[in-house]
């Protein structure tokens, strides 16, 4: 497997299958900005807000054309395998929810700080081991990383604006004094 951190937003995704699963993922699929087909007989668990299209019917050929990748969330062997030959047809990346061996790609699970994003994979094994690597993950960082990645994003930009190389720099020990800097401020704002 290749780690890798995909931009969908902006981008057509399909979840097929409207059960606690598949609206689980559909959400996951929104929080990055996609526009989120689902297609679904019949709707198992609240739908999520902002969905660009919802089609109360089974999965068709077709279906997935334009789309950057699809989640097939469904108990049906059959649509699953209609889903998987068009997705392999078209170059689609395929997430089967109950079949790591017919994917290429799985769900990670996620600790966010603004734009700090740290994943964990299991390939599949088992997204509860995931889960509980991340939740040790988010306890053992500092909760103040969002404002450090903007600092350094401006600082990078200035430089490149500047026409020099962010190259060769010491970043880890700018890193660590901006970790320290908003570490304090949240620390002296918590005490006034």
């Amino acid at each position: 497997m290749f780690p890798l951190v995909a931009n969908l937003h902006g981008r057509r995704v399909v979840v097929v299958g409207a059960g606690r699963v598949g609206v689980d993922k559909a959400k996951t699929l929104l929080e990055c900005g996609a526009l989120v087909t689902m297609i679904a007989e019949r709707v198992l668990a609240p739908l999520p807000e902002g969905l660009d299209q919802v089609l109360l019917r089974s999965y068709e050929n077709g279906d997935l054309k334009g789309a950057m990748l699809v989640v097939a969330a469904t108990a049906s062997v059959t649509a699953n395998d209609d889903i998987v030959r068009e997705a392999n047809e078209r170059g689609i990346l395929l997430n089967v929810v109950d079949d790591q061996t017919r994917s290429s790609f799985y769900f990670t699970a996620n600790y966010r700080d603004g734009d700090v994003l740290v994943s964990v994979s299991t390939a599949g094994a088992s997204p509860a081991l995931a889960q509980w690597v991340r939740a040790r993950v988010a306890q053992a960082l500092p909760k103040n990383l969002a404002p450090v990645a903007r600092r350094l994003r401006e600082e990078r930009s200035k430089l490149h604006e500047a026409g020099e190389s962010t190259e060769r720099r010491p970043w880890s020990q700018r890193v660590s004094e901006l970790v320290d800097e908003f570490g304090d401020n949240e620390n002296s704002l918590a005490r006034d």
